[in-house]
């Protein structure tokens, strides 16, 4: 097996060489035609495959996606909600490692590097953060602020984390560490979801700087009271669900970063 000194020499192309089918990009899309193509253009060569997950689109997103990208796969998901999509696409996925990111623009493939070095180096999942140094946002309200930041501290609070982000869709991880988390939320909250749980089971977690920009074109899904009282249920679903008599207690982590459907091709 490879040390960590020589994974942080090598950095994403370690990845590579752990087989033909490396790295997996899921991207959930509903009407994404003008921004989707933008946000495949950018990814950086050392994606093997990209999953498409289709939430039944009606402006033409799976031919806009084929025109830069012939080969990719796509998975027409019939349940609502980016948990769903989120979870048939990694379920499809082939690559060991899989990176999610939005459809819309808002998140710059050309980051994912920064992303896949971490992974190279060890780590499980790796995050994407709007508030560490070099990373921002444009693209949130006053009120959003609000919230996210009232989210983010009950989670740091409850779950004993340092987290500096919680609901932000931009991350890679093992597929096969997101796999056993059995996530199950459907909707904007599995963000959430899939960082507590990897909180709870003791993966190697560590974040990195990301920018948010406004989605390129269009309208946002996203209902700022529906989906924060979303998560805030999850948040407090996962902590209470720590407390299941029996269940196996977490893990001791590793604290290197205190930072820290159908288918057709």
């Amino acid at each position: 097996m490879l040390g960590v000194d020589r994974a942080h020499q090598a950095g994403p192309a370690l990845l590579r060489s752990a087989g033909t089918r490396a790295v997996t990009v899921v991207v959930p899309a509903k009407n994404e035609a003008d921004n989707i193509g933008w946000v495949l253009e950018r990814l950086p060569a050392i994606v093997d495959e990209v999953v498409l997950v289709d939430g039944r689109s009606t402006d033409g997103t799976i031919d806009a996606a084929r025109r830069v990208r012939p080969d990719v796969v796509v998975v027409n998901e019939l349940r609502s909600g980016k948990g769903a999509a989120l979870r048939a696409g990694v379920e499809a996925a082939s690559g060991r490692h899989v990176v999610m990111i939005d459809a819309d623009g808002s998140m710059d493939p050309v980051e994912m590097d920064r992303f896949l070095t971490q992974l190279g180096e060890g780590y499980d999942l790796v995050k994407g953060s709007r508030f560490l140094r070099g990373g921002g946002t444009a693209d949130m309200t006053p009120l959003r602020g609000v919230g996210n930041r009232g989210l983010l501290t009950i989670a740091n609070t409850l779950f004993g984390s340092s987290h500096t982000d919680l609901s932000y869709g931009f991350a890679a991880f093992r597929r096969d560490a997101f796999l056993d988390l059995g996530l199950t939320a459907d909707g904007f909250e599995i963000e959430a979801q899939l960082f507590l749980r990897a909180e709870r089971a003791g993966l190697r977690v560590v974040e990195v700087p990301s920018f948010e920009s406004p989605r390129r074109f269009g309208n946002s899904n996203l209902n700022t009271f529906r989906d924060g009282w979303r998560v805030l249920r999850t948040i407090l679903g996962e902590w209470a669900r720590g407390f299941v008599p029996g269940r196996t207690p977490r893990p001791e982590r590793d604290n290197r970063d205190p930072r820290v459907g159908g288918r057709s091709s």
